[in-house]
């Protein structure tokens, strides 16, 4: 893993996957922090969801939930997910409800693997708590909130996964392992 950071295995690294990875997972899982590892060590791009929609509607998340609504948001969400399509290569990291619509995770599976970041209630609010652009949990950044959340969301995160990791305990570089480990085992048994 560590040769990865010599220059002339940049290169090669480009080509490390002919298809993007898109990380699911509930707030707090480490989607974004797993993307900046992969983009630093692979020379990957990133795309955060998030982010972007933020930028082009020149609002934060919150106050597009505020201004236009949930629905008009989640659009967003899948028409950037088709726009993403024409590329590779790239690690799209979704927004904790993106996989809740089944359209979202037809577009995800077109021209990517779903990788499912998990992690214990304890450990997202921890990660969450000094947060306050989250807006489904902003008043409620409790553990059996947290758990109530995560439990609705579980049966679609898993159904839209093609592998899922556990984040708690781990360091960046033994999930960023484990997630490339298990994508090329999966490639190879295509």
């Amino acid at each position: 893993f560590e040769c990865i950071r010599t220059n002339s295995k940049r290169i090669q690294a480009r080509k490390l996957f002919d298809y993007n990875i898109v990380l699911i997972g509930f707030m707090g899982t480490g989607k974004s922090t797993i993307s900046d590892f992969l983009k630093n060590v692979f020379a990957m791009d990133v795309v955060e969801m998030d982010q972007i929609i933020a930028q082009r509607q020149g609002m934060s998340i919150s106050d597009i939930f505020e201004t236009y609504g949930e629905q008009y948001f989640r659009d967003l969400e899948t028409n950037l997910l088709i726009e993403m399509q024409s590329r590779s290569n790239v690690v799209i990291s979704c927004g904790g409800g993106t996989p809740m619509r089944e359209c979202n995770v037809v577009e995800m599976k077109k021209n990517g693997r779903v990788v499912l970041l998990t992690a214990k209630p304890e450990t997202i609010l921890d990660r969450v708590k000094d947060n306050h652009d989250r807006p489904l949990i902003e008043n409620n950044k409790t553990v059996p909130f947290i758990a109530d959340l995560m439990e609705k969301r579980r049966a679609k995160y898993e159904a839209a996964a093609d592998i899922i990791i556990e984040t708690d305990g781990k360091n960046e570089l033994e999930i960023c392992e484990e997630l490339v480990h298990r994508l090329r085992t999966m490639d190879e048994e295509k």
